[in-house]
């Protein structure tokens, strides 16, 4: 315990990535908006009201999903030649079709949305897609998305095009569809959205079309797309966070930077070490409380409590260092959790000085990760590691411990 903690950032178990059987998968926004999109293009072409559509997810698997609602509107207003051939005045020129989005067990906010899509007949061959209502327009770059268009993610605009060329043939005619999502925008208050620059309403979102329970594939997602937006606003300090109430405490520690450089990290510091060296980004602040430090100063980098464990024996060898007994070092070691720990270091009156070796240790581990990430033909390109700040604080989040380096006062 004396040398340098051995670097890992081991990969989650399987079943933390799927999960056992008795959750139920959903499906995400992107799906669900694509279901809804073919059935009001269906409805439009055939005008018959649908009660049922089929869609393809990116894996080729088919699955099928009613249609809550579904209703045509007259004519009278369609471009010249754009509807079909044949069509008498007073036809359909617009069908609206909802589908209501099922997240199986996942703990999504946008579960029970209401996908709807508006399909109607354009004077031109090919799919123009927009957001509507509850759907959130691009404001920041760094999403990989138009500025100024809406929050679709490129496979949900994929999913909807192809889904609708199953109903029409797109290269001999036009339509325009509108997703929107009654009730989105207050959906997108319990999303990081405002943040990364969307705003008025939720993304229309998925890679696979399904929602897997607890997955924490959109975690690691939505800590990479963070780190790309705040590169991409020319910002160099990225602060990690593990939850909420670190974020909270960070933000008042560090009040002179823009939101956007504050990111829940949760699990994966790695990942996000490895995005914030492909962007060049020259400061890192790691904002945590005892537990979570424990785990990267003993060099864990995915620090998942199914790959991970706190090392309270490293924790009393910390004691040590910072000046304790024996005595106080053999308790700490056999402490209960990081939290017991903490606790026997604020009775005797060491909280400060084992807090600062303890964020000196997880500076070491940080470092020492991002130097690796530099060297020519590793995984992140090469280039400069970052500048490593590392901040403890209490179990509110609220008020500082110890901080490496020591900050000035």
């Amino acid at each position: 315990m004396t040398g340098p903690a051995e670097l890992r950032e081991p990969d989650l178990p399987r079943t933390a990535k799927v999960r056992r059987r008795g959750l139920r998968t959903g499906w995400t926004t992107g799906t669900c908006a694509a279901a809804a999109a073919k059935a009001a293009a269906t409805a439009l072409v055939t005008r018959e009201v649908q009660h049922a559509v089929e869609v393809g997810l990116p894996s080729g698997r088919r699955v099928s999903f009613p249609v809550e609602s579904c209703r045509l509107s007259p004519g009278g207003t369609e471009p010249a030649g754009a509807g079909p051939a044949g069509a008498e005045p007073g036809d359909a020129v617009r069908a609206e079709a909802v589908v209501v989005k099922d997240a199986g067990d996942d703990p999504d906010v946008t579960d029970g949305a209401r996908l709807t899509a508006s399909v109607s007949w354009r004077g031109e061959p090919g799919l123009e897609l927009d957001g509507g209502v509850g759907v959130g327009v691009v404001t920041k770059p760094g999403l990989g998305l138009e500025l100024g268009g809406p929050a679709i993610n490129p496979v949900p605009r994929k999913m909807i095009t192809e889904a609708v060329g199953e109903a029409v043939n797109l290269a001999e005619r036009g339509l325009r569809v509108i997703i929107s999502v009654p009730d989105g925008e207050r959906m997108a208050r319990k999303t990081t959205n405002g943040r990364l620059g969307i705003i008025g309403g939720i993304s229309i979102l998925g890679t696979t079309g399904i929602v897997r329970p607890f997955s924490t594939a959109s975690w690691l997602a939505s800590v990479e797309q963070a780190v790309a937006v705040l590169a991409a606003q020319g910002e160099q300090s990225l602060v990690l966070c593990t939850g909420g109430r670190t974020e909270k405490g960070a933000m008042a520690l560090l009040p002179g930077l823009p939101e956007v450089c504050f990111v829940e990290v949760g699990d994966f510091t790695g990942a996000a070490l490895r995005r914030a060296m492909q962007y060049g980004v020259a400061r890192v602040v790691f904002v945590g409380m005892a537990g979570k430090l424990t785990k990267l100063a003993a060099g864990v980098l995915m620090t998942h409590y199914t790959r991970s464990k706190v090392s309270t024996g490293l924790l009393g060898h910390i004691t040590r260092v910072a000046g304790g007994g024996g005595e106080l070092t053999a308790r700490v070691a056999a402490a209960n959790t990081a939290r017991h720990a903490v606790e026997l270091w604020t009775e005797a009156g060491l909280l400060g000085p084992a807090g600062a070796e303890l964020c000196r240790r997880v500076a070491d581990v940080l470092a020492r990760f991002c130097a690796e990430l530099a060297v020519p033909g590793r995984a992140a390109p090469a280039g400069t590691a970052p500048a490593i700040e590392v901040i403890m604080v209490d179990f509110t989040g609220r008020n500082l411990i110890a901080t490496f380096p020591e900050r000035a006062a």
